[in-house]
């Protein structure tokens, strides 16, 4: 899964505007521009991951409470929804799989913590390409080809957000039968994206594919080996997620311990520029790549 979190620094300076325009602006401008605020400082590339941790919950929050007041504002809904998507992801959920060998009801609460914070992030996306596009969900539940909604290149980011939470609660309610059962949406949806603009995310979206074609039942490996291998070419080598995707959704399934372990190496000899856009969720995949490797004599 592809990260970017929030830039801690920008929230209280989309704040300081918001206070200087309250004298003498509209209330529906002032909502507006902490909008604007807050979606560009979900993109990021902040490489402090305590940092990040200790600042999301407060981003997050001011950005639903504002979404709430401004539901049209489509990179705000894509904004809250990688934001939940990545939190869950990055700090709920890995922390849930640390802990497990030693702690398995605390690692369980943890996981249904995630859950439903992936829940959220996939309401807020969803309830976003419905708005763009009424009876979007409906026709995405639907199935069939004459009915398939289609996907606008402005709205990949929100598909790839819907459909990445999706997979991660998908992934985290095995015992709930109706959210696996949605499994083929959360596919069909991430296709349709990928048809629009499958370059997204500089292989964030291919590799997304790679990992549901993985994770479905009947999936096949070499059609999920080809789209991990994509996605590491379309990322120019620059993205750790791309590496670890495969070390997870094709050399661990296939039992190939050097592969596993080499990609996850080159995970993390990846270097990044201080500008980098993948700063922040190569420094996230960086030390789970860390973590895998210290496990590997457990796979």
């Amino acid at each position: 899964m592809s990260l970017y979190l929030p830039k801690a620094s920008l929230v209280p300076l989309a704040l300081v505007a918001v206070l200087q325009l309250a004298a003498c602006t509209p209330r529906q401008l002032i909502v507006d521009s902490l909008a604007d605020e807050l979606s560009a400082a979900g993109q990021g590339n902040e490489n402090d991951l305590d940092l990040l941790r200790d600042a999301a919950p407060f981003h997050l929050k001011l950005s639903e409470s504002v979404l709430r007041q401004n539901p049209g504002h489509r990179a705000l809904a894509e904004s809250v929804a990688a934001g939940f998507t990545q939190y869950a992801y990055a700090f709920v959920a890995f922390d849930a799989e640390r802990i497990e060998a030693r702690d398995a009801k605390a690692a369980e609460r943890l996981r249904d913590r995630a859950a439903r914070l992936y829940e959220r992030a996939h309401r807020h996306a969803m309830e976003a390409l419905d708005r763009g596009a009424p009876g979007f969900s409906a026709a995405l539940a639907g199935g069939s080809d004459s009915s398939r909604p289609s996907v606008g290149r402005d709205q990949v980011g929100l598909a790839y957000w819907a459909a990445a939470s999706w997979g991660g609660w998908i992934s985290l309610s095995k015992d709930d039968p109706d959210v696996v059962a949605d499994l083929p949406q959360a596919i069909r949806l991430a296709q349709l994206a990928w048809a629009a603009d499958a370059d997204w995310g500089q292989g964030a979206l291919t590799g997304l594919l790679g990992t549901f074609e993985a994770a479905r039942p009947g999936g096949s490996p070499r059609q999920a080996l080809a789209y991990f291998d994509r996605a590491i070419a379309q990322s120019g080598g620059r993205s750790a997620a791309a590496f670890v995707s495969k070390a997870e959704g094709y050399a661990l399934p296939a039992g190939e311990r050097g592969l596993f372990e080499s990609l996850l190496r080159q995970a993390l000899a990846i270097k990044d520029a201080t500008d980098s856009p993948l700063r922040t969720q190569n420094e996230v995949m960086r030390r789970r790549a860390a973590w895998l490797l210290g496990q590997a004599d457990l796979f």
